[in-house]
């Protein structure tokens, strides 16, 4: 294909876009009004097709974890893993959040990686396949590392490789970071810290 036919598809779709989602293109230096913007979003905000009253969105990184928590509990039960550890990692990779993707491509609840995910034979994007995937990585990253947790995260953020390559928390300050803040989480929450 052309790229001159390429583009026209781009711009194609861009057009049938914003035509959904009713976005008015204007000549180039149109002056809009702030009235006008102002209007357009007052009717918006008035759409009734929106949901009105409550709706079970969580609000808090701590009603998003509480949330999670029988499924983590009863994942981290069947791999063996302490759910301490893993709600700390769950904390610090997405805050809880299953539609959290990161800008190395990670996705979801335990920021898996798409190859990582393949690997571990779940669908990053299904939350609780997510959170199994994640608690099944770290049971197995644990076991390799005769369950030392300094490696068993350090593997987590920067894959295995890096650990072995260096015998252990390889010198990547995001690495180190990462290691650290988890393990502060992880002992706060052994100690009977909140969420």
């Amino acid at each position: 294909m052309r790229p001159e036919g390429c583009i026209e598809g781009v711009l194609g779709r861009i057009r049938e876009i914003e035509s959904r989602f009713g976005i008015e293109r204007r000549p180039a230096g149109e002056a809009v009004s702030f009235e006008e913007v102002l209007s357009k979003a007052q009717g918006d905000l008035g759409d009734p097709s929106l949901p009105e009253g409550d709706v079970d969105v969580p609000s808090s990184v701590a009603e998003r974890l509480e949330r999670w928590e029988p499924e983590l509990r009863r994942l981290c039960d069947r791999y063996g893993v302490d759910p301490d550890l893993a709600r700390a990692v769950m904390r610090h990779e997405s805050g809880g959040r299953e539609d959290a993707v990161s800008s190395a491509g990670a996705i979801g609840l335990m920021q898996l990686m798409p190859g990582t995910a393949r690997a571990l034979g779940v669908d990053p994007r299904d939350p609780v396949r997510n959170l199994e995937g994640g608690i099944k990585y770290l049971a197995q990253l644990l076991e390799r590392y005769g369950g030392d947790v300094e490696r068993a995260l350090a593997a987590y953020n920067a894959g295995a490789g890096r650990v072995d390559a260096h015998g252990g928390v390889p010198p990547i300050p995001e690495t180190q970071r990462y290691v650290r803040n988890v393990l502060a989480l992880y002992r706060k929450y052994d100690r009977g810290g909140s969420m």
